[in-house]
């Protein structure tokens, strides 16, 4: 029996995806619910398994861009499973040696020239520019360089140093053509402002030192930075809801929920999850929620309905050494919070210099709808509960919040 396997729709308003990689090859045998493709929609990057055990004929290639529903691989179900054992895994593409272009010889007698040569009027012309005839396209027979050639050759800017000057092209994903068209939507489509302030977080820090280990133990999940940030979010954006707002057509839509979504680093590019609901979780509940989604991101198996959906964005550039950045809004959110690397730097403390972790933090928010009173309020909110987290976050009882 030849099983025919069809796209799945990865999920509403999804109607084409892209092959991004086969995992295995034509005429494989497959087994049941194997991975045998990753597909990549405008949202994700999905695998694809196989419907049934049999041997495998493709009918997509790799760059293919293919209909929800479409035929991409036949399974003959009825083909016997070979000797051996199991399926045989994709083998890793070999780089073939490029050929060597075949010189013909110049000759007297022929009167050919190979492809790069130059005349020895163009030899001279070169030589006077300090070029290498391999720098120029020849327009002559055969390729040949001509004085012409010579006279219009533009040589390189600065020291030349001989050495490699390769370019290589290779088409983006899907996914990652999506997030390039989104950043130029947000750019254009958006009174996009971005306002700054800085953080202590030497409380942060002090709190983390005295109860991570306690914290990992009991819970077996790290205290890190995300649960102080999205509960300082939380407070702040139940103090200033239009920053909890997006735009829809002549309306604004405000929410009574906190779904954030936190931007993180996958193998196939900056994927955004959603944790639901924050306002009703705790510090444990937060950290639980990131690493899951942290992971499902990294193994590629997060789902569109996890990245849909977001009201308010953290991106923590700082991961990767950002000291200070414009974060781009998210749409249709309204508001996206920046955080950056931690710096020791010389702060005045009741008149006097000291030394204290700070980070940059920055909100960049859509001006059509959230006034700067608000975005300024907004961010001194945060800051607030970061260097306060004791009463603001945990309501003057650290045990109980962090459930010790």
């Amino acid at each position: 029996m030849i099983l025919e396997m069809k796209v799945p729709s990865p999920g509403e308003s999804i109607t084409e995806v892209e092959i991004a990689e086969w995992l295995v090859q034509d005429g494989d045998y497959v087994e049941k619910d194997q991975a045998i493709a990753e597909v990549d929609s405008d949202k994700a990057t999905l695998e694809l398994p196989a419907e049934a055990s049999g041997t495998i004929t493709l009918k997509a290639e790799e760059g293919d861009a293919v209909e929800v529903g479409a035929v991409v691989c036949l399974i003959d179900t009825s083909a016997a499973k070979p000797e051996g054992g199991d399926a045989p895994a994709k083998e890793e593409k070999k780089a073939e040696a490029p050929k060597k272009e075949e010189v013909k010889p110049v000759t007297s007698d022929t009167k050919t020239y190979a492809t790069g040569t130059p005349s020895p009027a163009a030899k001279k012309v070169l030589a006077e520019k300090g070029m290498d005839a391999s720098q120029v396209t020849g327009t002559g027979k055969d390729g040949r360089i001509t004085k012409e050639d010579a006279v219009n050759a533009v040589p390189s800017m600065g020291t030349p140093t001989g050495g490699n000057r390769g370019t290589s092209r290779s088409k983006m994903s899907m996914l990652r053509r999506k997030v390039a068209e989104r950043l130029v939507e947000a750019k254009n489509t958006t009174a996009m402002l971005t306002t700054f302030n800085e953080v202590d977080m030497s409380p942060i820090f002090a709190l983390r030192k005295e109860y991570k280990e306690t914290f990992k133990t009991k819970h077996g999940v790290s205290l890190g930075f995300m649960s102080f940030f999205t509960l300082a979010v939380v407070r702040a954006l139940k103090m200033y809801p239009a920053v909890n707002s997006m735009i829809d057509g002549k309306e604004m839509i405000s929410y009574d929920f906190v779904d954030v979504s936190i931007a993180v680093s996958g193998p196939k590019g900056l994927m955004v999850p959603v944790i639901r609901n924050a306002e009703n979780l705790s510090f444990r509940g937060v950290e639980s929620e990131v690493k899951r989604l942290a992971i499902r991101a990294r193994d590629g198996q997060i789902t569109v309905d996890e990245m849909t959906g977001g009201t308010f964005t953290i991106s923590n550039g700082g991961v990767f050494g950002s000291m200070l950045s414009t974060p781009i809004i998210n749409p249709p959110q309204s508001g996206i919070l920046g955080m950056h690397n931690i710096v020791e730097r010389p702060v005045a403390i009741d008149g006097k210099v000291e030394i204290r972790p700070i980070m940059f933090v920055a909100l960049s928010y859509d001006h059509r709808i959230i006034d700067g009173k608000e975005s300024v309020g907004f961010l001194v909110a945060v800051k607030e509960a970061l260097e306060n987290p004791t009463e603001l976050l945990m309501n003057n009882d650290v045990k109980k919040a962090l459930e010790l």
